[in-house]
Protein backbone atom coordinates (compact mmCIF):
# COMPACT_ATOMS: atom_id res chain seq x y z
CA UNK A 1 0.00 0.00 0.00
CA UNK A 2 1.17 3.04 -1.27
CA UNK A 3 0.73 6.62 1.16
CA UNK A 4 2.05 10.12 1.08
CA UNK A 5 4.02 12.85 2.99
CA UNK A 6 4.52 16.49 2.85
CA UNK A 7 8.17 16.73 2.81
CA UNK A 8 10.24 20.02 3.08
CA UNK A 9 12.76 20.39 0.68
CA UNK A 10 14.36 23.27 1.93
CA UNK A 11 13.25 26.51 3.28
CA UNK A 12 9.44 27.49 2.61
CA UNK A 13 9.59 24.28 0.25
CA UNK A 14 7.71 21.60 0.77
CA UNK A 15 6.99 18.28 -1.78
CA UNK A 16 4.33 15.62 -1.66
CA UNK A 17 6.21 12.41 -1.85
CA UNK A 18 4.90 9.05 -1.88
CA UNK A 19 6.50 5.77 -0.26
CA UNK A 20 5.01 2.16 0.90
CA UNK A 21 3.15 1.98 3.66
CA UNK A 22 5.67 -0.29 6.42
CA UNK A 23 4.59 -3.20 8.61
CA UNK A 24 5.12 -2.17 11.85
CA UNK A 25 8.02 -3.55 13.71
CA UNK A 26 7.43 -5.02 17.19
CA UNK A 27 5.94 -2.83 19.30
CA UNK A 28 5.24 -0.64 16.93
CA UNK A 29 2.00 0.90 15.40
CA UNK A 30 0.93 2.15 12.00
CA UNK A 31 -1.80 4.54 11.92
CA UNK A 32 -3.92 6.30 9.30
CA UNK A 33 -4.06 10.03 9.60
CA UNK A 34 -7.67 11.60 10.32
CA UNK A 35 -6.67 15.30 11.04
CA UNK A 36 -3.49 17.13 11.73
CA UNK A 37 -3.38 20.83 12.94
CA UNK A 38 -0.85 23.62 12.11
CA UNK A 39 1.09 24.68 15.55
CA UNK A 40 3.36 27.54 15.56
CA UNK A 41 6.35 25.25 15.36
CA UNK A 42 5.71 24.08 12.12
CA UNK A 43 6.05 27.39 10.59
CA UNK A 44 9.87 27.80 12.43
CA UNK A 45 10.72 24.27 10.98
CA UNK A 46 9.36 25.60 7.33
CA UNK A 47 11.53 28.43 7.54
CA UNK A 48 14.71 26.22 8.89
CA UNK A 49 14.64 28.14 12.03
CA UNK A 50 14.39 25.14 13.99
CA UNK A 51 17.82 23.87 15.72
CA UNK A 52 17.18 20.16 15.02
CA UNK A 53 14.48 19.78 12.58
CA UNK A 54 15.32 20.42 8.81
CA UNK A 55 14.59 17.95 5.90
CA UNK A 56 11.95 16.35 7.64
CA UNK A 57 8.26 15.36 6.86
CA UNK A 58 6.21 17.97 8.48
CA UNK A 59 3.23 17.90 10.90
CA UNK A 60 3.22 16.72 14.54
CA UNK A 61 -0.26 17.47 16.25
CA UNK A 62 -2.48 14.59 15.04
CA UNK A 63 -5.58 12.02 15.45
CA UNK A 64 -5.17 8.44 13.51
CA UNK A 65 -6.61 5.44 12.92
CA UNK A 66 -4.89 2.05 13.90
CA UNK A 67 -4.38 0.48 10.56
CA UNK A 68 -1.59 -2.48 11.81
CA UNK A 69 -0.12 -3.36 14.93
CA UNK A 70 3.21 -4.56 15.49
CA UNK A 71 4.00 -8.16 17.78
CA UNK A 72 3.38 -7.25 21.26
CA UNK A 73 1.11 -4.44 20.95
CA UNK A 74 -2.10 -5.49 22.94
CA UNK A 75 -2.61 -2.04 24.47
CA UNK A 76 -2.09 1.54 24.90
CA UNK A 77 0.60 3.06 27.38
CA UNK A 78 -2.57 3.87 29.75
CA UNK A 79 -3.36 0.04 29.36
CA UNK A 80 -6.24 0.32 27.84
CA UNK A 81 -6.71 -2.39 25.21
CA UNK A 82 -6.11 -1.52 21.22
CA UNK A 83 -6.91 -2.94 18.25
CA UNK A 84 -7.41 -1.95 14.50
CA UNK A 85 -9.87 1.13 13.90
CA UNK A 86 -9.23 2.68 17.36
CA UNK A 87 -8.47 6.31 17.32
CA UNK A 88 -5.31 7.06 18.80
CA UNK A 89 -2.70 9.78 19.22
CA UNK A 90 0.70 10.02 20.29
CA UNK A 91 3.72 12.94 21.99
CA UNK A 92 5.49 14.01 18.94
CA UNK A 93 8.89 12.98 20.38
CA UNK A 94 10.72 9.57 21.41
CA UNK A 95 11.42 8.23 25.55
CA UNK A 96 14.28 6.17 24.99
CA UNK A 97 14.27 5.65 28.44
CA UNK A 98 18.04 5.64 28.75
CA UNK A 99 19.85 8.86 28.07
CA UNK A 100 20.88 10.93 31.03
CA UNK A 101 17.83 12.78 30.92
CA UNK A 102 15.35 9.70 31.02
CA UNK A 103 17.45 8.01 33.96
CA UNK A 104 16.58 11.36 35.80
CA UNK A 105 13.20 10.41 35.25
CA UNK A 106 13.51 13.95 32.42
CA UNK A 107 11.03 12.00 29.87
CA UNK A 108 10.41 15.46 27.83
CA UNK A 109 13.65 16.47 27.80
CA UNK A 110 15.05 12.80 26.10
CA UNK A 111 18.20 13.14 24.22
CA UNK A 112 16.95 11.36 21.32
CA UNK A 113 13.15 13.08 21.28
CA UNK A 114 13.56 14.14 17.81
CA UNK A 115 15.36 10.61 16.63
CA UNK A 116 12.76 10.20 14.25
CA UNK A 117 10.86 13.36 13.34
CA UNK A 118 14.56 14.63 12.39
CA UNK A 119 15.14 12.25 9.56
CA UNK A 120 14.08 12.77 6.17
CA UNK A 121 11.35 10.59 4.42
CA UNK A 122 13.49 8.52 2.41
CA UNK A 123 14.27 7.15 5.57
CA UNK A 124 12.17 3.96 6.68
CA UNK A 125 9.59 3.70 7.89
CA UNK A 126 8.86 7.34 5.71
CA UNK A 127 6.21 8.32 8.09
CA UNK A 128 7.79 10.28 10.66
CA UNK A 129 5.71 12.97 10.41
CA UNK A 130 2.02 13.91 10.78
CA UNK A 131 1.33 15.91 7.46
CA UNK A 132 0.72 12.17 5.73
CA UNK A 133 -1.50 9.98 5.21
CA UNK A 134 0.28 7.80 7.89
CA UNK A 135 2.01 7.92 10.76
CA UNK A 136 4.76 5.65 12.23
CA UNK A 137 4.31 5.30 16.05
CA UNK A 138 8.10 4.00 17.18
CA UNK A 139 8.21 1.27 20.15
CA UNK A 140 10.24 3.95 22.01
CA UNK A 141 6.76 6.29 21.75
CA UNK A 142 3.86 6.48 24.18
CA UNK A 143 0.30 6.61 22.45
CA UNK A 144 -3.22 6.71 23.78
CA UNK A 145 -6.08 5.84 22.58
CA UNK A 146 -8.98 8.46 22.22
CA UNK A 147 -12.16 8.30 24.15
CA UNK A 148 -15.31 7.63 22.58
CA UNK A 149 -17.44 10.84 21.91
CA UNK A 150 -14.35 13.34 21.62
CA UNK A 151 -14.52 14.64 17.98
CA UNK A 152 -11.34 14.73 15.31
CA UNK A 153 -11.51 18.82 15.05
CA UNK A 154 -11.45 18.44 19.80
CA UNK A 155 -8.49 16.43 19.56
CA UNK A 156 -5.99 16.70 17.31
CA UNK A 157 -4.34 19.48 19.34
CA UNK A 158 -4.08 17.17 22.53
CA UNK A 159 -0.40 16.07 21.70
CA UNK A 160 1.18 19.31 21.38
CA UNK A 161 -0.93 22.51 23.03
CA UNK A 162 -3.15 21.24 25.33
CA UNK A 163 -0.69 18.69 27.48
CA UNK A 164 1.97 21.32 27.38
CA UNK A 165 -0.19 23.92 29.12
CA UNK A 166 -1.25 20.86 31.18
CA UNK A 167 2.39 20.21 32.44
CA UNK A 168 3.37 23.72 32.59
CA UNK A 169 0.95 24.71 35.12
CA UNK A 170 1.01 21.88 37.25
CA UNK A 171 4.39 22.23 37.79
CA UNK A 172 4.49 25.80 38.31
CA UNK A 173 2.36 24.75 41.29
CA UNK A 174 -0.99 26.25 40.15
CA UNK A 175 -3.57 26.46 43.05
CA UNK A 176 -7.02 26.78 43.23
CA UNK A 177 -7.49 30.74 44.21
CA UNK A 178 -5.20 31.53 42.57
CA UNK A 179 -5.13 34.17 39.64
CA UNK A 180 -3.18 33.25 36.70
CA UNK A 181 -2.22 35.97 34.04
CA UNK A 182 -2.11 34.15 30.36
CA UNK A 183 0.16 36.40 28.12
CA UNK A 184 -1.58 35.55 24.51
CA UNK A 185 -4.76 34.02 23.92
CA UNK A 186 -3.70 32.13 20.74
CA UNK A 187 -4.20 28.19 20.90
CA UNK A 188 -2.06 27.53 23.73
CA UNK A 189 -3.47 30.55 25.64
CA UNK A 190 -6.84 29.44 25.30
CA UNK A 191 -6.06 26.23 26.41
CA UNK A 192 -4.63 27.62 29.53
CA UNK A 193 -7.58 29.55 30.20
CA UNK A 194 -9.51 26.15 30.41
CA UNK A 195 -6.90 24.64 32.17
CA UNK A 196 -6.69 27.39 34.81
CA UNK A 197 -10.48 28.04 34.84
CA UNK A 198 -10.68 24.02 35.81
CA UNK A 199 -8.18 24.25 38.31
CA UNK A 200 -9.84 26.73 40.44
CA UNK A 201 -7.82 29.89 39.32
CA UNK A 202 -8.86 33.59 38.50
CA UNK A 203 -7.87 33.23 34.87
CA UNK A 204 -6.83 37.02 33.33
CA UNK A 205 -5.60 36.97 29.59
CA UNK A 206 -3.79 39.38 27.79
CA UNK A 207 -4.61 39.97 24.41
CA UNK A 208 -4.69 42.51 21.51
CA UNK A 209 -7.28 40.51 19.03
CA UNK A 210 -10.58 41.55 19.52
CA UNK A 211 -11.72 37.50 18.20
CA UNK A 212 -9.33 36.18 20.54
CA UNK A 213 -10.52 38.56 23.50
CA UNK A 214 -13.85 36.91 22.85
CA UNK A 215 -12.54 33.34 23.06
CA UNK A 216 -10.74 34.06 25.54
CA UNK A 217 -13.90 34.80 27.18
CA UNK A 218 -15.30 31.46 26.46
CA UNK A 219 -12.58 29.39 27.55
CA UNK A 220 -12.85 30.69 31.17
CA UNK A 221 -10.98 33.88 31.50
CA UNK A 222 -13.01 35.59 33.66
CA UNK A 223 -10.80 39.17 33.23
CA UNK A 224 -9.12 40.03 29.94
CA UNK A 225 -6.63 43.19 29.56
CA UNK A 226 -7.04 44.83 26.05
CA UNK A 227 -3.59 45.65 24.16
CA UNK A 228 -5.46 48.37 22.56
CA UNK A 229 -7.08 49.98 25.65
CA UNK A 230 -3.87 49.37 27.25
CA UNK A 231 -0.65 49.81 25.17
CA UNK A 232 2.14 49.83 26.76
CA UNK A 233 3.94 47.48 29.61
CA UNK A 234 3.24 50.06 32.05
CA UNK A 235 -0.05 50.21 31.63
CA UNK A 236 -1.04 46.23 31.48
CA UNK A 237 0.97 46.10 34.42
CA UNK A 238 -1.15 48.64 36.28
CA UNK A 239 -4.28 46.82 35.20
CA UNK A 240 -2.75 43.45 36.28
CA UNK A 241 -2.14 45.29 39.78
CA UNK A 242 -5.91 46.54 39.65
CA UNK A 243 -7.12 43.27 39.23
CA UNK A 244 -4.80 41.76 41.94
CA UNK A 245 -5.47 43.86 44.64
CA UNK A 246 -2.13 46.14 43.92
CA UNK A 247 -0.56 43.13 44.36
CA UNK A 248 0.38 40.58 41.07
CA UNK A 249 -0.65 37.49 39.83
CA UNK A 250 -0.09 34.21 41.49
CA UNK A 251 1.35 32.79 37.98
CA UNK A 252 2.19 34.39 34.55
CA UNK A 253 2.22 32.08 31.89
CA UNK A 254 3.71 33.35 28.06
CA UNK A 255 3.12 31.78 25.14
CA UNK A 256 2.83 35.02 22.92
CA UNK A 257 6.60 33.83 21.22
CA UNK A 258 7.31 37.52 21.52
CA UNK A 259 10.54 37.84 23.46
CA UNK A 260 9.39 41.06 25.21
CA UNK A 261 6.77 39.39 26.62
CA UNK A 262 8.71 37.61 28.85
CA UNK A 263 10.01 40.97 30.48
CA UNK A 264 6.68 42.08 30.74
CA UNK A 265 5.31 39.10 32.85
CA UNK A 266 8.12 39.41 35.33
CA UNK A 267 6.26 42.98 36.36
CA UNK A 268 2.92 41.17 36.20
CA UNK A 269 4.08 38.63 38.87
CA UNK A 270 3.80 39.08 42.70
CA UNK A 271 6.46 39.00 44.55
CA UNK A 272 6.92 35.34 45.18
CA UNK A 273 5.09 34.64 42.19
CA UNK A 274 6.08 32.13 38.96
CA UNK A 275 6.76 33.03 35.71
CA UNK A 276 6.45 30.27 33.22
CA UNK A 277 7.99 30.34 29.53
CA UNK A 278 6.50 28.31 26.90
CA UNK A 279 5.76 30.62 23.86
CA UNK A 280 9.85 31.97 23.37
CA UNK A 281 11.33 28.95 21.45
CA UNK A 282 13.98 30.80 19.17
CA UNK A 283 17.52 31.71 20.33
CA UNK A 284 20.13 33.54 18.70
CA UNK A 285 20.82 37.51 19.36
CA UNK A 286 17.89 38.59 17.33
CA UNK A 287 15.72 37.14 20.33
CA UNK A 288 17.64 38.57 22.77
CA UNK A 289 15.87 41.53 25.41
CA UNK A 290 17.11 43.85 28.02
CA UNK A 291 16.32 43.32 31.68
CA UNK A 292 17.41 44.27 34.74
CA UNK A 293 18.00 40.65 36.61
CA UNK A 294 17.53 42.68 40.40
CA UNK A 295 13.44 42.81 39.54
CA UNK A 296 13.97 38.85 39.78
CA UNK A 297 15.87 39.11 42.90
CA UNK A 298 13.38 42.08 44.96
CA UNK A 299 10.39 40.10 44.03
CA UNK A 300 11.94 36.53 44.76
CA UNK A 301 10.38 35.25 41.25
CA UNK A 302 10.43 31.53 40.48
CA UNK A 303 10.94 31.32 36.30
CA UNK A 304 10.70 27.54 34.89
CA UNK A 305 10.76 26.86 31.29
CA UNK A 306 9.01 24.23 29.61
CA UNK A 307 10.19 21.86 26.48
CA UNK A 308 7.49 19.47 25.53
CA UNK A 309 5.41 17.56 28.37
CA UNK A 310 6.09 14.27 30.34
CA UNK A 311 4.89 11.97 28.07
CA UNK A 312 1.71 10.94 30.43
CA UNK A 313 0.38 14.27 30.79
CA UNK A 314 -1.48 13.53 26.87
CA UNK A 315 -3.71 11.18 28.71
CA UNK A 316 -4.69 13.66 31.00
CA UNK A 317 -5.23 16.41 28.12
CA UNK A 318 -7.65 13.11 26.60
CA UNK A 319 -8.78 12.72 30.22
CA UNK A 320 -9.39 16.66 30.55
CA UNK A 321 -11.13 16.97 27.22
CA UNK A 322 -13.71 13.92 27.53
CA UNK A 323 -14.74 15.60 30.49
CA UNK A 324 -15.33 19.55 29.44
CA UNK A 325 -15.08 19.45 25.75
CA UNK A 326 -18.49 20.73 25.80
CA UNK A 327 -17.80 23.54 28.10
CA UNK A 328 -15.73 25.08 25.67
CA UNK A 329 -16.04 25.92 22.42
CA UNK A 330 -12.29 23.49 21.63
CA UNK A 331 -13.58 23.24 18.24
CA UNK A 332 -13.11 26.63 16.54
CA UNK A 333 -9.39 26.31 17.41
CA UNK A 334 -9.04 25.42 14.04
CA UNK A 335 -11.15 27.05 10.66
CA UNK A 336 -10.25 26.05 7.50
CA UNK A 337 -8.96 22.70 6.27
CA UNK A 338 -6.16 21.66 3.65
CA UNK A 339 -5.17 18.94 1.39
CA UNK A 340 -1.34 17.41 1.86
CA UNK A 341 -0.76 19.22 -1.55
CA UNK A 342 -1.83 22.76 0.19
CA UNK A 343 0.35 22.36 3.21
CA UNK A 344 3.04 25.53 2.88
CA UNK A 345 0.08 27.42 1.66
CA UNK A 346 -1.75 26.05 5.65
CA UNK A 347 1.66 27.02 7.12
CA UNK A 348 1.83 30.72 5.82
CA UNK A 349 -2.02 30.85 6.93
CA UNK A 350 -0.68 30.03 10.06
CA UNK A 351 2.16 32.68 10.09
CA UNK A 352 -0.45 34.99 9.06
CA UNK A 353 -1.73 34.73 12.94
CA UNK A 354 -5.09 34.58 12.71
CA UNK A 355 -7.46 33.55 15.07
CA UNK A 356 -7.64 29.99 14.73
CA UNK A 357 -5.56 27.31 12.92
CA UNK A 358 -5.39 25.49 9.55
CA UNK A 359 -5.87 21.74 9.74
CA UNK A 360 -4.62 18.99 7.33
CA UNK A 361 -7.04 15.97 6.43
CA UNK A 362 -5.50 14.04 4.12
CA UNK A 363 -8.16 12.81 2.45
CA UNK A 364 -9.10 15.80 0.84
Amino acid sequence: MKGMVAALAGPERVEVRSFDVPEPEPGAVVARVRRANVCGSEVHIYHFHHPLIRECVLGHEFVGEIVALGEGVTTDYAGQPVREGDRVTAPYYLTCRRCPACLRGDFNLCQRAYAFWSRPPEVEPHFHGAFATHYYIHPDQYFYRVPEGLPDEVVAGANCGLSQVLFGLHRAGLSAGDTLVVQGAGGLGLYAAAVGRHMGARVVAVEGIPERLELARRFGAEEVVDMAEHPTPGERAGRVRELTGGYGADVVLEVTGVPAAFVEALELARPGGCVVEIGNVNVGREHEVPLAPGLITRKMLRIQGFVRYQPWYLHRALRFLEQHHREHPFGELTDREYPLKQVGEAIEREEARRVARPAIVPDL
